[in-house]
């Protein structure tokens, strides 16, 4: 007697898909900018930017990836880890929040996306720095 199983992967890129688009953090220096899009069915791409006299500097590049089952969220700064990317593990992932953490980098250990609407989300970077606990927050905009 044969028998076909099928493992049910709930943890799929449709999940994730509402970060697709470009946010808006403004500051009291001007603003920063996070566009995502859907590389392919099992990630998304990502850059954090600004716009400076009609320049645009990308500071950060980022993949959010699903490898078997689990989210990766990859991220690689300019003028940090000499460019390399550091690897966060999915700590949890819902319709509405997603979190990663490594607690192996120095700052920040944890990372969070917080859906509050179709057009507004909530990321926080947080984690140990110095020997005490940092947390920063990005409210942001939907603009297309």
């Amino acid at each position: 007697m044969l028998c076909s199983c099928t493992i049910k992967n709930t943890n799929n890129i449709k999940n994730v898909e509402w970060l697709v688009g470009t946010w808006e953090h403004k500051t009291s220096k001007g603003s920063i900018y996070e566009t995502w899009k859907k590389a392919n069915s099992n990630e998304l791409s990502g850059y954090s930017y600004t716009i400076k006299t009609k320049d645009t500097i990308i500071f950060e590049t980022i993949r959010l990836i699903n490898e078997h089952g689990n989210f990766f969220y990859i991220p690689a700064v300019k003028d940090q880890n000499s460019g390399a990317p550091v690897r966060f593990s999915e700590k949890k992932i819902s319709g509405s929040a997603l979190t990663f953490e490594n607690k192996m980098h120095d700052f920040p250990q944890v990372i969070s996306y917080i859906r509050i609407g179709s057009d507004s989300l909530k990321a926080e970077i947080s984690g140990l720095r110095n020997g005490k606990d940092e947390r920063r927050y990005f409210p942001m905009k939907r603009l297309k």
